[in-house]
């Protein structure tokens, strides 16, 4: 955690987490080919200010707490022709996640 936020992780390693599956507009830092997929989180970086807000030039307050999440590539892709071990680690910000 950083000075700009006192609240502790809501998730933590080991957790499986959803990654929401909602629209956006404008500036988001969530990937399309991720949203409503499920995978574990492998680290808790700490609080930042959200860089959606910050795009616009607000404090981007409160700060939001940034996870590394993995998933597997075959979760991520149907026609996914790599080994079925191979993952991807994607930096998701909390407001994003959902329990699994």
């Amino acid at each position: 955690m950083t000075a700009e936020t006192s609240r502790a992780p809501r998730y933590g390693v080991g957790d499986r987490v959803r990654i929401d599956d909602r629209d956006s507009l404008g500036h988001c830092r969530t990937p399309h080919f991720a949203r409503g997929r499920t995978g574990t989180v492998v680290a808790v970086h700490g609080a930042f200010r959200d860089p959606e807000r910050l795009a616009y030039h607000q404090p981007g307050l409160p700060a939001l707490v940034l996870y590394k999440v993995r998933i597997k590539q075959g979760d991520l892709w149907r026609q996914y022709e790599g080994a079925r071990s191979d993952q991807l680690e994607l930096d998701i910000y909390e407001n994003w996640l959902k329990d699994a």
